[in-house]
């Protein structure tokens, strides 16, 4: 059998004593051609003493001092297969060091009577003897599993011989692929946003390094935990987290009031939820909006984590901390900024999306491509693979307007630069807050919709007012259409008043000095704030779009 390509980075097998770490190390080391280690071996030749020796002589703690400092020296050499000591794993500052350097690391699991029957006459264990082998086993799963789940891989092993478990190991090797991981780098509260698939069943042991605790209360809309609470709830279990509350709303804009924000708080706080009880945000942006004003002013602030589930919130809502829900005077005039500590955007939930679902996330994918530049061109080239539902155009859509959205966040943390900065991100939003406040936010017209109507206007006026070539406006509306966006006014449903919307538009909490505030663009990646727009050029638009004077 020709020889698999040699991996870049160390792998390291983890798991309970007589899993088959250094039988399935041995052979998956011959098999890439990398050099094996045991880690036992290295502390016994290290230190000169057998491990039982060192347990004896100088206790547990020592030994995994020991271990530890073995392992993070071999992880940061060149590749190899290393096997590690059943409770190597358990240990944090081993996990951070295996993580840091990149190391593969693939959790052998086996059942209470496999593991039994292989450590059976081995005298080197101390922790097994004179005790009962099988309560000792059941004592360390309890106590290890939590840690071993955040391992990369999870390998079955069961009663398969080395060889089948070996081959096994090695197609889950090369199959897997490494979540994207984006650093949103604030001076206070810098975070991840992980990118990838099967993010969801992996939840907790992906959670756990960035949690002050494995307590969290999951806040999710009726139709979204039907589709993904239980994948969630057993990712989270696996890795040992204990669920204090599950608190769900009616799906929609609806549920962005202040009356229901009170019924999430007297939720979570009534299930006993302490300081270290992190909020977890599973949906889309009005989820992530309402519990992310929760979790800010719930005992002064508890630790939060983004699950979006929707394309929209994916590729904005979830990364940058606004939170807040929206009042008659307006959308989200009432919220917090309050950081997560974690994003995951497991890509996989969005094939589960109605059809104007994905689309209406399209509306941020296409602002944030208007912004960047050469996202746009891509925009207008892979728009209809992605609404079609090709995964790595998804993926890509999803990585790249996070990747900008990051860099905005960092350079303007709460939207103070006097000009451009996070405001920038509003491209669009100026008309399409107005649209949404003007509909009531009863579902008929959903955000990602009166965003793409908003850039199409934005074009529109950022044209007239001489900022931008006259082919924008057109070409703007022409790629929206072609996903099966609104593009226009007019493909919206219902009417506008020009008076009506200019009135929302004044309330709008960009407004400054009683001047309305718009994002224009010279073209894509040329985006600008101002508020000299006079209102009587914004008025002939939209009348000559369609609304009523």
């Amino acid at each position: 059998m020709p020889r698999p390509d040699r991996p870049g980075r160390s792998i390291v097998l983890v798991g309970m004593p007589g899993a088959g770490k250094s039988a399935i190390g041995r052979r998956l080391a011959a098999r890439f051609g990398l050099p094996f280690l045991d880690a036992d071996t290295e502390i016994e030749n290290a230190a000169g003493l057998t491990i039982a020796e060192i347990f004896a002589r100088y206790g547990e703690a020592h030994f995994r001092d020991g271990e530890r400092r073995v392992i993070s020296r071999i992880a940061a050499g060149p590749p190899a297969v290393l096997a590690t000591g059943g409770g190597a794993y358990a240990d944090a500052r081993t996990r951070q060091a295996l993580r840091e350097a990149g190391a593969v690391t693939l959790w052998l699991r086996a059942d209470i009577p496999v593991l039994k029957r292989r450590i059976a006459g081995r005298t080197h264990r101390p922790l097994f003897t004179g005790r009962d082998p099988e309560d000792v086993l059941r004592g360390l799963m309890q106590a290890r599993y939590p840690f071993y789940a955040e391992a990369d891989i999870v390998l079955d092993c069961g009663e398969d011989t080395p060889e089948v478990t070996t081959i096994r190991a090695e197609r889950a090797i090369a199959a897997w692929q490494p979540p994207s991981r984006l650093p949103v780098a604030l001076s206070a509260n810098a975070y991840e946003v992980v990118i990838g698939r099967g993010l969801l069943p992996r939840a907790g042991g992906l959670l756990a390094p960035h949690l002050p605790s494995r307590r969290v209360a999951i806040v999710s809309d009726a139709a979204v935990a039907a589709l993904h609470l239980p994948t969630l709830r057993a990712g989270l279990a696996e890795a040992g987290f204990e669920i204090r509350a599950e608190v769900t709303v009616p799906p929609g804009e609806g549920s962005k009031r202040l009356p229901m924000l009170e019924e999430v708080l007297e939720a979570i706080l009534a299930a006993g939820a302490d300081r270290g009880t992190a909020v977890i945000a599973l949906g889309g942006g009005v989820v992530g909006d309402l519990a992310g004003f929760a979790a800010a002013v719930a005992l002064r602030g508890l630790p939060f984590v983004q699950i979006p589930t929707t394309l929209l919130a994916q590729v904005d809502s979830s990364v940058g901390g606004k939170t807040g829900v929206n009042l008659r005077a307006g959308k989200n005039l009432a919220g917090a900024f309050h950081q997560p500590r974690i994003v995951l955007a497991d890509t996989d939930a969005l094939s589960t999306l109605p059809a104007r679902e994905l689309r209406a996330g399209w509306g941020e994918v296409a602002k944030h491509g208007l912004l960047q530049g050469p996202l746009w061109d891509w925009c207008e080239a892979q728009g209809p693979a992605a609404m079609a539902g090709d995964p790595d155009a998804l993926r890509h859509a999803v990585l790249e307007s996070c990747r900008l959205k990051a860099g905005v966040v960092v350079a303007d943390e709460k939207e103070e630069a006097a000009e451009g900065g996070r405001a920038l991100l509003n491209l669009g939003h100026t008309f399409a807050h107005a649209l949404e406040a003007e509909c009531g936010y009863d579902g008929s017209l959903l955000h990602g919709e009166a965003v793409a109507v908003g850039l199409g206007l934005a074009a529109s006026l950022s044209a007239r007012l001489g900022h931008c070539a006259q082919e924008w406006p057109g070409r703007v509306m022409e790629h929206l259409a072609a996903v099966g966006l609104p593009a226009r006014l007019g493909d919206l449903p219902r009417g506008f008043s020009a008076e009506a919307l200019i009135g929302r538009m004044r309330k709008d909490k960009k407004v400054r000095d009683g001047a309305m505030r718009f994002v224009l663009m010279r073209g894509a990646g040329g985006a600008f704030t101002t508020s000299d727009v006079p209102p009587e050029v914004v008025a002939a638009l939209l009348r000559d779009e369609g609304a009523a004077a």
